[in-house]
Parts: C-alpha cells; structure tokens; sequence
C-alpha cells in the first residue's frame, strides 16, 4: 500500500505521541522534500525523521503540475499532491481545506487525521479517538465542533 502524507498529520501524530499509529496503519509513508523541510523545523521531529526507516522521502518529478499547484497551496501540500498522482497512492493524508478540494478533484483519494484516528480505533490500535481530540486541540489544532460530534457520535462515543 502506498500512502503519502502532508506535513500536518505527521505532525500533530507526533507531537501527541502517536506518530507509529501512521507505521501500524500503512506500514510506510512517503513524504515529500518540502514536507520533509517542514517537519525538520522542528529538532525532535528532525531527529525522529533521521532515525526512523518507515517515513520515505521522495522527489515529484511532474513540475508543470507542481507549479501550476503552487499558485494555490504551499510546497509541501502541492509535492504530496504530485507524488499522490505519480505513485498511485492508495492515500493521501492532507487535513488543509484546499489542498484536499484540489486532491480530490485530481481523483486522488483523501484521508485526514481524524481519519487515521478512526482507522486506528476500528482496529483497536487506540481506545478512544475523544481523548485523541482533545490532546490535538491542546497542541492548537483546530478542528471543527460539528465534524468532531459527528465522528464521536458514529464511533458512540457521545
């Protein structure tokens, strides 16, 4: 299976202690250079991305797309879009509004954390996703009141 992720999943996965629920789930990840850059801004992450053998790094070849891309999103959402098209993924992990309207429109099926925190529950790799929200939420993710209801209430933890 090939799935490629955004900067933001990885991210916050990270930063609330769950980044191997991505390694469980998908087994590998491809990151793009500029996803890649992004994360390593941050040490940890930087240090956690040079250790680890399940995240791969690779280069988007297509650069018309790419900077056609570029005039609406950032470079790391714009290289995972690219490599998402070239590697057939199976996945694309892409929480950003637009970035996800542009992904879809290339037929290029999209998955968010929220939906990797589904995933993990439904097959009993987390207990709770609830819990999962709220640690996000400390670390300053925004997520939607009315989506989070409604993936707690399907999952009956309301």
């Amino acid at each position: 299976m090939i799935v490629v992720s955004d900067t933001s999943a990885i991210s916050n996965l990270y930063q609330i202690g769950l980044i191997d629920v991505l390694k469980d789930l998908y087994g590998q990840i491809v990151i793009s250079p500029g996803v890649h850059h992004e994360l390593s801004r941050v040490q940890a992450q930087a240090d956690f991305l040079f250790e680890t053998d399940w995240i791969i790094v690779k280069h988007p070849t297509d650069q018309l797309l790419l900077k056609k891309l570029l005039d609406q999103l950032d470079l790391g959402e714009s290289e995972s879009i690219v490599l998402a098209i070239e590697l057939k993924a199976e996945y694309l992990i892409i929480d950003e509004r637009l970035g996800r309207s542009i992904a879809t429109e290339y037929g290029i099926q999209i998955t968010g954390i929220l939906g990797v925190l589904i995933q993990a529950k439904k097959l009993g790799l987390i207990d709770n996703v609830s819990d999962k929200i709220t640690a996000l939420r400390e670390i300053g993710l925004w997520l939607n009141d009315k989506l989070i209801k409604h993936v707690l209430d399907s999952l009956g933890e309301i």
